[in-house]
């Protein structure tokens, strides 16, 4: 343990020179990206029955080579992994003020897609080990208004999705799984984002494929596939020409992706398995280097998972420290560690949720008839999730950094310089 004065006490900085910045660009997707531009073809799709109704050449090959990667029937591109989880709720036959369960602890894309089809959010609680719903607060949060579970795949590891499915067999539910940031890792043996009766990933700049935006579907229900069809592409001027009687849901929009991207995402497909195993090198480099450190719980890794590592999340026992968040943050930040999260997310304490606002200023969809009962979003109804964000989860987020090994070794070397003079913050 290092005994020079902390840099927040005016000592020496551990980390001086910036980390470098996540870029899994490199020639190979250069040259697909310019191949594209210097056809004249940045996009093919036609808003009409057509055969261009499925987009161009390098977007159907992009959705051929993710149904081959991901092992699903069926794989559709989109422009944001937001348009993806809106389609996926669409498509799966939600009607408005059905209610679908959803974790508070995601990115708020993943309970407004269920607004956007006016039906009602439910947050369920977290575990403490994984982050992922818990299946029990599920349970528990189960209604004759029930239809779907949206589970979510944190930080890069699975939810209990088995155990979610069985649930939602029992009781006759859809389920959705938002894995936009665990692509490519594993649930005995299967990868996330397939259990479910639809799933996807995010392909947005800091997460492990690139494309600058874009979101990939994917499924092995037929039916599903040909609705995120439609709601991708203008469905009300499609579903009569190409026979659809179903008209449920089908109000279409421009949620396509374009030739370029889907030329880039080509080849991060490619790498995406080199990625992956990039940073778990790393996050293996920082358990390694954390182990010992007293009052710091280091990311638990489920029998049958692997962890795509998203980000590397830390739990501090801050009883046992005497020591604030707050203040360990400072310290380490101070020694240059820079992409701390100090909590991460509690969708049911924003403020569209506590006043019960979306759409116009009356609060629809909460104060109108297609709600069947008071759905409460109040402090105190996802406990785990809550003590979490407040006071004792902190992160280091992978997903902004390149992190080599002597990076690593100095966020460890960082990590060890405050640990050993914590009573001193």
């Amino acid at each position: 343990m290092s005994t020079e004065k902390l840099a927040i006490h005016g000592g020496p900085k551990t980390i001086v020179k910036p980390l470098k910045r996540y870029n899994s660009i490199g020639i190979e997707e250069v040259k697909a990206a310019m191949s594209v531009v210097e056809s004249g073809v940045l996009s093919q799709f036609l808003g009409c029955w057509d055969p261009d109704f499925y987009g161009g050449p390098k977007v159907q090959e992009f959705e051929r080579a993710c149904e081959a990667y991901f092992g699903v029937k069926h794989a559709v591109t989109v422009n944001s992994w937001t348009s993806g989880l809106i389609a996926a709720v669409g498509a799966i036959g939600i009607e408005p003020g059905d209610e679908v369960i959803v974790p508070p602890w995601t990115m708020c894309a993943s309970a407004t897609a269920i607004l956007h089809w006016n039906a009602i959010p439910v947050f369920a609680d977290i575990e403490p080990e994984t982050f992922n719903l818990d299946p029990k607060s599920v349970e528990d949060n189960i209604t004759p208004f029930t239809r779907a579970i949206m589970a979510v795949d944190i930080f890069g590891h699975s939810c209990d999705i088995e155990t979610l499915m069985e649930i939602a067999k029992r009781h006759k539910l859809k389920v959705i799984t938002d894995s936009a940031q665990s692509p490519g890792v594993f649930c005995n043996g299967r990868m996330t984002g397939t259990f479910a009766d639809v799933g996807g990933y995010s392909l947005n700049y800091h997460k492990h494929i690139h494309t600058g935006e874009g979101g990939i579907l994917v499924t092995n229900d037929s039916y599903i596939y040909e609705r995120l069809l439609l709601i991708r592409n203008h469905a009300e001027a499609v579903v009569a020409a190409k026979g659809v009687d179903n008209l449920a849901n089908m109000i279409g929009y421009n949620f396509r992706l374009g030739e370029i991207e889907s030329a880039i995402g080509i080849e991060q497909l490619r790498k995406l398995d080199g990625f992956i195993g990039g940073r778990q090198q790393a996050a293996q480099q920082l358990t390694n280097g954390f182990r010992e450190l007293p009052g710091l719980r280091l990311p638990m890794v489920k029998p049958g998972c692997s962890h795509a590592y998203y980000i590397y999340p830390m739990i501090l026992d801050i009883a046992n420290l005497g020591v604030s968040r707050h203040k360990i943050c400072s310290a380490l930040e101070s020694e240059g560690v820079v992409g701390l999260a100090k909590g991460y997310s509690n969708l049911h304490v924003l403020p569209m949720f506590q006043k019960k606002i979306a759409y116009g200023s009356n609060g629809f969809p909460w104060s109108s008839d297609i709600c069947r009962r008071e759905v409460s979003y109040a402090k105190g109804i996802c406990p785990v999730a809550e003590d979490l964000h407040d006071s004792s989860f902190m992160a280091f987020e992978m997903c902004l950094h390149e992190l080599n090994d002597e990076e690593a070794h100095l966020i460890v070397k960082a990590f060890k310089k405050v640990w050993s003079q914590i009573s001193s913050l």
